[in-house]
């Protein structure tokens, strides 16, 4: 597996994806077993019906997305990528950004992601 290949593919359909709400293009990236956190507290949402529940909830009250993905820091079969999102959540300005690290399987597959984000009630200039 190229870990680089596979989560430039990760960052390019989240960032699509999320533009979109396309949550089936976003799960595709996942193992069947797949483990999700998001943030350090929160409970891990396990396998691919919970990680796709968890999306299709994130988006429900989003608006607008703009949407992007850095390049990935990559090492062995773990990457670090950060993301913003420049959104209005039920009709107000919100800006999300965060890092998202992800551990690959050998066929390049997603089968642990743990999110690090912060929002803010504006859209920050610069």
């Amino acid at each position: 597996m190229n870990t680089r290949a596979a989560a430039q593919r990760f960052a390019d359909t989240w960032q699509h994806g999320w533009t979109h709400h396309d949550t089936d293009a976003i799960i595709a990236l996942y193992h069947d077993d797949a483990v999700h956190t998001s943030m350090p507290f929160r409970p891990p949402h396990q396998g691919k019906p919970a990680i796709a529940d968890y999306i299709t909830r994130s988006f429900a009250d989003e608006s607008d997305p703009r949407v992007t993905f850095a390049a990935p820091l990559v090492d062995g079969d773990h990457a670090a990528i950060e993301f913003q999102v420049h959104a209005l959540d039920n009709g107000r300005p919100t800006t999300l950004a965060g890092c998202v690290f992800v551990t690959f399987d050998p066929d390049g597959l997603a089968v642990r992601t743990r999110d690090y984000w912060h929002t803010t009630d504006r859209h920050p200039s610069g």
